[in-house]
Parts: structure tokens; C-alpha cells; sequence
């Protein structure tokens, strides 16, 4: 029986990791955690929150999730949202669609 999602895996370009970092740590909020040595070889990185885990990994031959996507929950939906309405489709919640820096698709929701 599944007890629980361990990570999301998302791909991302070759060389893209310092535009990660500035997206998903200065963004998100998420911090950073060390990839074991031996996958950390291969590029990409990892980042860490309460309760959900994002790991970018490198494609060489690169396209962004448009459709598929991760949802991450947040207690401010305003903090990320200026300027932009949230979709109030999905019942119980508020909804934004940001891109990270290479376009992969991120979904943030707040209850209401």
C-alpha cells in the first residue's frame, strides 16, 4: 500500500541548475539539499520543503512539462499571484499556474 509521495521529478536543460535555484529557493520558498554523490554527477538538483520534495534532473534532449505538473499547497496564494486572478474551478481551492525558468508547469493552490 502507498503511504505517501516521496518526490516529484521534473527535467530540466543542461546547465539550467543556477536559474533553478534562483526559482525554486527564492520563489518557492524551497531549500536546497545535497544530491548523493554518485547522482550529483550527472547534474540537476534537489530541493526540499515541508512535506514535499522536488528533484530536477538533466535531458539533454529537453522539453518542459506543459500539462503534467506538481501542485504544491501554500498559505498565501497572494505572495505569488500579484497582479494575476486565481481560477476558483477546483473546488475548495484557489489556483495559480507559474512556469519555472524552463518551463516546466507548477501549480499552487490555497484552500479557501
Amino acid at each position: 500500500m502507498i503511504k505517501a509521495l516521496h518526490h516529484v521529478q521534473l527535467a530540466a536543460p543542461r546547465g539550467s541548475e543556477p536559474e533553478l535555484r534562483r526559482f525554486y529557493e527564492g520563489v518557492l520558498g524551497l531549500r536546497e539539499v545535497p544530491k548523493p554523490p554518485e547522482l550529483a554527477e550527472r547534474g540537476g538538483v534537489w530541493f526540499k520543503g515541508e512535506g514535499v520534495e522536488v528533484h530536477l534532473g538533466i535531458e539533454d534532449d529537453f522539453r518542459p512539462a506543459r500539462k503534467a505538473h506538481p501542485a504544491f499547497l501554500v498559505d498565501d496564494l497572494g505572495a505569488y499571484a500579484s497582479g494575476t486572478e486565481p481560477d476558483l474551478l477546483f473546488p475548495g481551492y484557489r489556483r495559480i499556474y507559474l512556469s519555472d525558468p524552463v518551463g516546466n508547469r507548477i501549480e499552487l493552490l490555497q484552500a479557501v
